[in-house]
């Protein structure tokens, strides 16, 4: 039986997969360029989507990175970016196929700088899904503000007008 959480972890990688398809329409250097939202960049944006993919993916895995995934120097490539977007989003699929009632309540360290918070599974995957969708909404402003028409985001849950492309998410 499929959870909610394996449908987030779906969704969330068509949307991201779907976000740098529309990306690759934009001239060379454009996902540089300054456009409005929380960084100054569609590039910075979509770095710091993967990059806190990172720091969750590793606490939820008990990796033990911590903080220091934010140690990497931003990826100056869309195409490469997206690869390991897609390696990322393939990661939280994975670990929310394993998931089970009482692997949700369990906690998981996450390191905060000034200390470390124990958190559960539940609401560590809760925060993360709803951190990558603020932050689409933000690429999905800036894309328009380059001039590309941003993608729709809100068409996979439903069978009514699904988006076709996002049958490969569905198992």
């Amino acid at each position: 039986m499929l959870t909610a959480f394996e449908r987030m972890a779906q969704n969330n990688a068509w949307a991201n997969a779907t976000l740098y398809h529309a990306a690759q329409a934009l001239p060379e250097g454009a996902d540089r360029a300054e456009a409005p939202g929380f960084f100054p960049s569609l590039a910075h944006t979509l770095n710091h989507i993967y990059e806190v993919d990172l720091y969750y993916i590793d606490a939820l895995e008990q990796g033990g990175l911590g903080r220091a995934v934010y140690q990497r120097d931003d990826d100056p490539s869309l195409t490469s970016l997206a690869r390991r977007q897609a390696a990322s989003d393939a990661r939280l699929i994975a670990f929310c196929e394993t998931l089970t009632q009482d692997a949700l309540n369990e906690t998981r360290p996450t390191d905060r700088g000034e200390g470390v918070v124990h958190e559960t599974v539940q609401a560590l995957l809760l925060h993360l899904f709803q951190h990558q969708v603020h932050h689409r909404g933000q690429a999905h402003v800036q894309l328009h503000a380059l001039g590309i028409a941003p993608p729709q985001l809100d068409e996979f849950h439903l069978s009514f007008e699904r988006a076709p492309s996002a049958q490969a998410y569905w198992p």
